[in-house]
């Protein structure tokens, strides 16, 4: 294990030794100043960031205690604006209601009407059947009875016997 590393022989040591010397020269004559300067910067740029956060804190605390009266204000809106929908939705169907109520009212009379018309049309109908079917047999029982000319003489004598004339 012979690394120089590890072990290194004194002329790698006395290398190493003058490069950190540059080094630390370098750094103190360059690099330390603007270290310290950016950690004042960096100590400015938090005070005034902590003492903005204070003003914020105080701003958010105000506009909070604003906030909680808006809420407030804004629910009391809220509640009133419901309260005028649920009735104008409870008038709303209400009239629809009352709207179906008379239509279906109107279905119905005009159903009832149809169908007394139609009962009536049948009805009509069914007396002109009724009327022309007592002719047909009366005319049938009449040519049949009257085939016999003395059968025919005795209905005709029985009819006006039978007869009131005022």
């Amino acid at each position: 294990m012979n690394n120089p590393l590890i072990n290194p022989g004194i002329g790698v040591f006395f290398w190493m030794l003058i490069s950190f010397g540059i080094l630390v020269f370098i750094l103190l004559k360059w690099g330390w100043p603007a270290v310290i300067k950016t950690l004042k910067e960096r100590e400015v740029a938090i005070n005034d960031a902590l003492e903005a956060a204070e003003k914020a804190r105080e701003e958010l605390t105000r506009l909070s205690s604003k906030n909680d009266d808006e809420l407030k204000r804004a629910k009391q809106e809220r509640d009133e604006i419901l309260r005028d929908a649920r009735l104008a939705k409870d008038k709303i169907i209400e009239d629809a209601k009352l709207k179906a109520t008379e239509e279906a009212d109107r279905i119905v009379e005009s159903a009832r009407e149809n169908i007394n018309y139609e009962k009536q049309k049948a009805m009509t109908e069914l007396k002109n059947q009724i009327a022309n079917l007592s002719i047909d047999i009366a005319e049938k029982i009449l040519k049949q009875e009257l085939a016999n000319k003395e059968m025919a003489s005795k209905l005709v004598i029985d009819e006006l016997e039978h007869t009131h004339l005022n």
